[in-house]
């Protein structure tokens, strides 16, 4: 898929146009170049993602999703909640890592746009005019990563994977599936972590 089809893809999966996503996507794909590695298709590749739960550019996070298939599905990404628009990307089998950040300078134009004053005033992405947005969009899919990231050197990293299971329960108060890492034990009953209130 070329560059435009993802940017085409990264839209209708995030739901609306906004500088954001394409920069997360622009980082997702600079990452991977840096690693020399490609779209993981099962868990080749786990993302740490610091943006957080609750600011501005939160978008960044479904472009990295669609760049580099890691995604909150196969949970081979993981939100860090630094409130940063920057991403760790790692190579699982090699053990080896590249840290992509947003360059500051950038981001401060950005977050001076008149994109961004027209959601402090709260209009939503999806009613932003076209006028706005597009330049936006096209400024960030043109310039060169150096332009708008701070890319670090490839570096060793001890990746320790979680282990997934089959093993599963029927909550006892519930009734409902549960798997293991889920269970909870209460009054010496096996339940789902709601039930068990802890």
């Amino acid at each position: 898929m070329d560059v435009k089809e993802l940017l085409e893809l990264g839209i209708k999966f995030h739901g609306h146009k906004c500088p954001a996503m394409p920069l997360g996507l622009r980082a997702g794909l600079a990452a991977m170049k840096k690693l020399n590695v490609e779209h993981a298709s099962n868990k080749e590749l786990y993302c740490l993602c610091e943006t957080g739960f609750a600011h501005a550019t939160m978008c960044f996070v479904d472009g990295v999703q669609v760049a580099t298939g890691c995604t909150f599905g196969k949970s081979n990404i993981e939100k860090l909640a630094y409130s940063k628009n920057a991403i760790t990307l790692i190579d699982v089998k090699r053990k080896k890592a590249v840290r992509v950040s947003l360059n500051p300078e950038f981001q401060k134009k950005g977050l001076s746009s008149k994109f961004v004053q027209l959601r402090k005033q709260g209009v939503e992405p999806k009613d932003v005019p076209p006028e706005v947005i597009d330049p936006m969009i096209e400024n960030i899919m043109k310039q060169p990563d150096e332009v708008l990231f701070k890319i670090s050197e490839v570096f060793d990293y001890d990746f320790k994977g979680k282990k997934s299971t089959f093993e599963w329960y029927e909550c006892e108060n519930c009734g409902e599936v549960v798997f293991a890492h889920g269970i909870r034990i209460k009054d010496g009953k096996k339940t789902c972590i709601p039930c068990s209130g802890y």
